[in-house]
């Protein structure tokens, strides 16, 4: 793409490293380096983060500053950061992380408005709960007011962001996000969960976080009344062990049938893969996504899915997944037991899979951002 005049772009990446934004930010940068020949980008990233460049256009810049901080010093000394490095324009990853001090021409990334509807205040005061969301709402309202264009991953973050402030009709552009390929090399089974369960050879499977907007405490007591019907069944959950992973394993233990019930922790690619092509389905009860990304990558696993029916997942999932009421651990069961016991409704939901995956591209995605730069900086 020619261009008259090199530009310099900030890509704000230091939540690269994190789930889900991460992976739209790792690969943005990674398209973004073959399709931009004319650019220059500095991309902000975090001390400890090992982010190299391939193109010698992108220039690791390293930032000290706390994401998502309401200290006035941060946001001073980052917005300060931002404005040494005189850019034409600053893509803010995810929204929240501009600093309110900072005027520059700027795009963000909305992935979703979960944080307004789930956060919880944890140990947190209810005054000091109260005052950290009117922060984040300022910031929301700061970074949607000073955006020249606000991207979204799917058409229903549009409607939601357009609900929640009018204003922006003009600045919404959906850049669909996208599936990985299935995964690289031979998929090999594991010995041992990282609670010391055995592996079952019969099993459904949840990949990812354990927040509370993933609704997994439902899913759980679901797959007590799945247990009635199919005794022999497991319950695997595949994610990083922290606060909310940890607390979803203590309140299982409690349960009678919690020998059925697996916490894998982290497990490697081999591994992945491996429970990715033996589940007998991926279950995803989330009550609010942005887009979706591990029912499609079981997808591309051969896996069968069962969703909810919440949010954007039927724009993305379309017709290759069975819906559920998330609210409903009754329907829950039902979705699941069906999908269990039907081989047509599973040949079905596999079939379609393929192809809904690869209706998906983060080429795509990457092209219609650098497009969006061209435009803002002209």
């Amino acid at each position: 793409m020619s261009k008259t005049k090199t530009k310099h772009i900030v890509i704000d990446a230091r939540i690269r490293r994190s789930a889900g934004v991460g992976r739209y930010v790792d690969r943005l940068l990674e398209h973004l380096q073959t399709l931009d020949t004319s650019n220059k980008y500095s991309v902000l990233i975090a001390p400890d983060d090992p982010w190299k460049p391939a193109s010698r256009r992108f220039t690791p810049v390293v930032s000290r500053y706390k994401q998502f901080s309401f200290n006035p010093w941060q946001q001073l000394a980052f917005s300060w950061q931002l404005y040494r490095l005189k850019p034409n324009l600053v893509h803010f990853t995810m929204t929240g992380q501009q600093p309110l001090f900072y005027f520059g021409r700027q795009v963000t990334f909305t992935h979703d408005l979960t944080m307004l509807r789930y956060t919880r205040r944890g140990r947190l005061p209810k005054w000091a709960h109260k005052l950290r969301m009117q922060a984040y709402r300022l910031i929301l309202w700061q970074s949607h007011h000073i955006a020249k264009k606000i991207l979204v991953p799917s058409e229903f973050v549009r409607d939601d962001v357009l609900k929640y402030h009018l204003f922006t009709s003009r600045k919404l552009v959906v850049t669909l996000e996208a599936s990985e390929p299935p995964l690289n090399g031979k998929a090999a089974e594991p010995e041992l969960a990282k609670d010391g369960k055995v592996v079952p050879k019969n099993f459904l499977l949840y990949v990812g976080s354990a927040f509370p907007h993933k609704n997994l405490r439902r899913l759980v007591t679901s797959f007590e009344a799945i247990l009635e019907k199919q005794p022999d069944l497991k319950l695997v959950f595949v994610g990083k062990q922290e606060y909310h992973s940890k607390k979803l394993q203590r309140w299982v233990n409690k349960k009678s049938y919690a020998e059925h019930v697996i916490f894998t922790g982290f497990v490697p690619d081999a591994e992945l893969k491996w429970f990715y092509e033996n589940a007998a389905v991926y279950v995803f009860p989330s009550l609010s996504e942005g887009f979706g990304l591990p029912g499609l990558e079981a997808m591309v696993h051969g896996c069968p899915v069962a969703s909810s029916n919440a949010t954007c997942l039927p724009e993305i999932y379309g017709e290759a997944a069975h819906y559920f009421d998330p609210l409903d651990t009754e329907d829950i069961t039902k979705a699941v037991l069906k999908v269990l016991r039907s081989e047509e409704l599973r040949k079905t939901l596999v079939d379609n899979g393929y192809p809904q995956a690869k209706q998906f591209s983060w080429k795509r995605m990457s092209e219609q951002t650098l497009a969006i730069y061209d435009e803002t900086t002209e």
